[in-house]
């Protein structure tokens, strides 16, 4: 409990910090109940004010425990976000460490990596929603964000002209298309998206190895579902 306190009297200590009680609450009732215990990263979700991520309709409900949708301009949905309880748990034990680089794919306005920023050498976001993506970008600015960058473009095509990453995380589910996005691993990285390991399995968080730029294995993690991600959709089979 003296990490606890530690925590809090850090995010206590901040100035103008409007939502700084409801981070403490977000990360003791959620993210510490749901077995995340990775201190920098708690810190960066005490720090970090997820609301300035999200349009004004949404904003108050950037605390909660539930999956938050951006839409487009016309309306229609353009991506689900996961709640933070599982974004943290996928960021955890994808073991990111301050010399990785790190390819964050779907994550919207990327709150996600800028709860990354400090954690890691250089992160690239990946949007394919162009409109997404600017907003991305001043929102990262503004957070003061300087080792991310955001690119747009097929989220299933990754971006290798920036490759080799250390870890690419997906933050959604996925069916197939990984294969170009494995290519992009270091010999030693690691890729994690919410898959099923069986086709007749849940859905879990599933981080895939590479050992010596060899497959070394998929391992289920935690049960967690998100939409299917554009790009990553399972061919149809053959109907009569």
């Amino acid at each position: 409990m003296a990490e606890a306190a530690q925590l809090k009297a850090e995010t206590s200590s901040q100035p103008g910090s409007a939502t700084a009680a409801l981070r403490q609450t977000m990360v003791e009732r959620q993210l510490r109940t749901f077995d995340v215990t990775d201190l920098p990263l708690l810190r960066r979700f005490l720090t970090v004010p997820r609301e300035i991520f999200l349009p004004h309709d949404i904003a108050p409900l950037a605390y909660s425990d539930l999956a938050l949708t951006l839409v487009h301009e016309n309306g229609r949905p353009a991506r689900s976000l996961l709640p933070p309880l599982v974004l943290a748990r996928l960021l955890q034990d994808a073991d990111i460490r301050e010399t990785d680089r790190v390819l964050d794919i779907g994550g919207g306005t990327f709150y996600s990596s800028a709860l990354l920023s400090p954690l890691a050498r250089e992160i690239v976001a990946l949007e394919d929603d162009s409109r997404l993506a600017a907003t991305a970008r001043s929102y990262l600015q503004f957070i003061g964000a300087e080792n991310v960058r955001v690119e747009a473009g097929p989220l299933a095509a990754g971006v290798p002209g920036a490759a080799p990453f250390d870890v690419i995380v997906i933050q959604g589910a996925v069916e197939a298309g990984l294969d170009r996005l494995f290519e992009q691993l270091t010999p030693n990285g690691r890729l994690l998206a919410i898959a099923r390991s069986e086709p007749d399995a849940g859905w879990a968080v599933t981080r895939f190895d590479r050992s010596g730029g060899a497959p070394a294995g998929a391992r289920a993690l935690f049960d967690a579902a998100a939409p299917v991600l554009e790009g990553f959709e399972k061919a149809p089979g053959f109907v009569f």
